[in-house]
């Protein structure tokens, strides 16, 4: 083989190889930090005709955590959803090894609400049952994720 064809094939393994690495760093990256997202365009504020609709009798009203290092944190629940993870954005930020960036969603449904794993890789449990779809969560029972416990009480 000439020397010049050499140089060639050195020189495209090098960019393989560089790419490769590259990819690489953006997989880490979005799995630290999450995928990019577009910035989401202003948005004039909703005048709502009427005030927030309160719980009804044995609906609960908080998201209350009884076990891990936010034991005590307490959330009102209103009619948005609450994400738990590690990520900032997160409604219940999670400092937990165990927990993925995007972990878990809260939300109500139909005057009950619903807890749904996001895809974690450890999973999320309502009582000792591991959720593999959208599942209603009574009061008081612990939902965990990695080393954390929360319930939803009155």
């Amino acid at each position: 083989m000439s020397e010049l064809t050499l140089l060639l094939i050195r020189l495209a393994f090098l960019a393989v190889l560089w790419f490769f690495v590259i990819a690489a760093v953006g997989v880490i990256r979005t799995d630290l930090f999450g995928p990019r997202t577009a910035p989401a365009p202003a948005r004039k504020p909703v005048k709502q005709a009427r005030p927030a609709a309160k719980p009804k009798k044995g609906e609960p009203r908080q998201l209350i955590v009884t076990g891990g290092p936010l034991q005590g944190t307490i959330i009102n629940l209103t009619e948005t959803p609450i994400t738990i993870g590690r990520a900032n954005d997160a409604t219940l930020v999670l400092s937990d090894d165990y927990a993925s960036s995007r972990h878990a969603r809260l939300f109500p449904q139909d005057g009950q609400w619903i807890v749904e794993d996001l895809g974690s890789t450890n999973g999320t449990y309502l009582e000792r049952s591991k959720v593999t779809r959208p599942t209603p969560v009574p009061l008081g029972v612990p939902i965990r994720i990695g080393k954390t416990v929360i319930e939803l009480r009155k």
